[in-house]
């Protein structure tokens, strides 16, 4: 028997784990969590679209404007405010690394890739946070509604 034909599991796991966490990532992103961020110094506030997230950073993105108001060069340290309510967020401190154009449904956005500043201490609850897609991606199970529910 070659070694051609052994499958390695854990590696397979390990895949399906990580397909599932970006699917409940963008989810998660798209449908439950705000994100605003403070781009200037006067304090104005522009809505950002998460894309990813991760321990070490996160990607969002930002409709493109004709003045550039809201471009970064790498390197830039800026606050994002990631809501998980209505009124309440947890500020996070996220450097520029890299920025790209993304088209999507004829849209044009800027695409940046940041990477988290982990000594600011509001950085433990975006950990957690972060901790929790990963854990719920690795356990959750997907109702196909085959159980019922009974009210009493």
């Amino acid at each position: 028997m070659s070694n051609n034909n052994i499958v390695d599991f854990g590696s397979k796991r390990k895949q399906s784990i990580e397909q599932k966490k970006r699917q409940f990532e963008r989810v998660v992103l798209n449908n439950f969590l705000g994100c605003y961020s403070v781009l200037d110094s006067n304090g104005t506030i522009y809505p950002v679209s998460l894309v990813d997230i991760s321990e070490d950073g996160l990607m969002f993105q930002v409709p493109h404007t004709k003045n550039g108001d809201n471009a970064f060069k790498a390197e830039t340290e800026i606050t994002l405010r990631l809501y998980f309510t209505k009124d309440s967020y947890v500020p996070a401190v996220v450097k520029i690394k890299y920025g790209n154009e993304h088209y999507e449904k004829g849209t044009e956005f800027m695409r940046y890739g940041c990477q988290f500043d982990k000594s600011v201490p509001t950085f433990q609850a975006v950990k957690s946070f972060v901790d929790f897609i990963s854990k719920f991606a690795e356990f959750s199970c997907v109702d196909k509604g085959d159980a019922k529910v009974y009210f009493l």
